[in-house]
C-alpha cells in the first residue's frame, strides 16, 4: 500500500463560530455549477452561502429552534433544506436565503390531533429530480414528498435504526445508511423497504454515495474505520482505511472527477466540547484503484493523507466542489 503525506488544506472560519459549542453540518453545491457552496449550522438555526472564489460568507436566519440540517438541489437548481427540529422540509431562494415553501412532514396519528416529528435529517431528490425523500432519524422511517406535495412514510424493519443519509440510485430506488443498526437500506419508489447487514458489526455507517459507474454505492463506516461497497443486489464488500492513531473515526466520503475516493478521518472526542483528545485530523484520498481492489485488500491502492491545520475538527461532510476542489465541513470547529 503506497502512501503519501501532502497538502494543501485551506480553512474558512464561519461567522457563527462559537467557543462554547459547534454545529456546522451539511455541505452542497448547485449541480448547475456556480461559485457558491451552502452549509447548514443546525444549532444556530442558520444557513451559510460561501463564495468559493473569495471565501466570503453570507448567512441567513432560519426560524428559531428549527434546526436546519439536510440539503438538496434538483437538476433545475431548486434548493431544499430539512428543518429537522421543526419537522419541516422547505424550499429556499438561493439568491437571498428566504423560505419560499414549507412542507410539514410530521407523522399524523390516526383518530387524533397529535402528530410525531420524524426528525427529517437527510433529504435527497430521487433520480427523477421531482420526488424528495428524507430520513426519519427519530422514528426509524424514510419519507417521500411527491411532486404534488403529498407526504408518505415508510417504516424500516429495524426499530431504533437511526437512518441518517440517502442517495438516489440509477435503479430508481433510494439507498441509505442506518447508523445504529449497521445496515444499508433500500426503498423503492412504491415504498418497499429492504435492509442489508454490514459485515463489520457496530460499524456505524455514515454517508453513502453512488459509484462513478452507477452500478454500486460506497459508504463510510465511522466506528470500524472502513469504507464499504454495496452492489444493486445487496452484496457488500469492505475495505480498511489506514488509521494514523487507533482512536480515529471516519465521517463522510466523496468521489472526485478522476474516480479517486476521498474520506475524513478524525480523532474521537468526548461528548463534552471541554474534554477533547488532541492529535491531527486528516483528509484521506484512496486512489481510483479502490474501485477494482479485492475485498479487504488495498495493497495496490495509493493512500494520500492531507493533515488539517486545526485539531479537533469532528468532520461531518465532504464533497467535490464546482471548482474541482474537495470541500468539507468541520462540525467541531465551525
Amino acid at each position: 500500500m503506497p502512501t503519501k503525506v501532502q497538502g494543501q488544506v485551506t480553512e474558512y472560519r464561519l461567522p457563527w463560530a462559537n467557543p462554547n459549542t459547534a454545529s456546522t453540518h451539511e455541505l452542497i453545491f448547485n449541480p448547475q455549477g456556480g461559485k457558491y457552496a451552502w452549509v447548514t449550522g443546525q444549532d444556530y438555526d442558520m444557513l451559510a452561502k460561501i463564495n468559493i472564489e473569495t471565501g466570503s460568507v453570507e448567512t441567513y436566519k432560519m426560524p428559531t429552534g428549527s434546526g436546519p440540517h439536510g440539503v438538496a438541489f434538483n437538476d433545475n437548481g431548486d434548493f431544499w433544506v430539512s428543518l429537522e427540529f421543526a419537522g419541516l422540509v422547505v424550499k429556499i431562494d438561493p439568491a437571498n436565503g428566504k423560505i419560499l415553501e414549507k412542507i410539514d412532514v410530521s407523522i399524523k396519528i390516526e383518530d387524533s390531533k397529535n402528530h410525531i416529528n420524524p426528525a427529517p435529517h437527510a433529504i435527497e431528490f430521487a433520480a427523477n429530480g421531482k420526488t424528495i425523500w428524507f430520513t426519519g432519524k427519530r422514528t426509524s422511517t424514510v419519507g417521500k414528498i411527491s411532486e404534488n406535495g403529498k407526504v408518505s412514510h415508510y417504516q424500516l424493519p429495524s426499530l431504533g435504526a437511526v437512518p441518517i443519509y440517502l442517495v438516489a440510485g440509477a435503479d430508481g430506488s433510494m439507498w441509505g445508511t442506518e447508523l445504529a443498526t449497521s445496515k444499508i437500506l433500500k426503498v423503492t419508489n412504491e415504498g418497499v423497504v429492504s435492509e442489508y447487514n454490514i459485515p463489520s458489526s457496530s460499524s456505524r455507517p455514515i454517508a453513502i454515495i453512488q459509484a462513478p459507474d452507477k452500478k454500486s454505492f460506497w459508504f463510510s463506516q465511522e466506528a470500524s474505520h472502513k469504507v464499504g461497497k454495496i452492489d444493486l443486489q445487496g452484496n457488500i464488500t469492505e475495505y480498511p482505511v489506514p488509521q494514523v492513531n487507533s482512536n480515529m473515526l471516519l465521517a463522510g466520503l466523496a468521489f472526485d472527477g478522476n474516480g479517486n475516493l476521498w474520506t475524513q478521518s478524525y480523532t474521537a472526542q468526548s461528548d463534552s466540547f471541554k474534554d477533547y483528545s488532541s492529535g491531527s485530523d486528516y483528509i484521506i484520498k484512496l486512489s481510483r484503484d479502490i474501485l477494482t481492489a479485492p475485498a479487504n485488500n488495498i495493497t495496490n491502492v495509493v493512500v494520500s493523507f492531507y493533515p488539517v491545520p486545526t485539531e479537533r475538527a469532528i468532520f461531518h461532510r465532504i464533497k467535490l466542489g464546482s471548482d474541482g476542489n474537495i470541500w468539507f465541513t468541520e462540525l467541531g470547529q465551525d
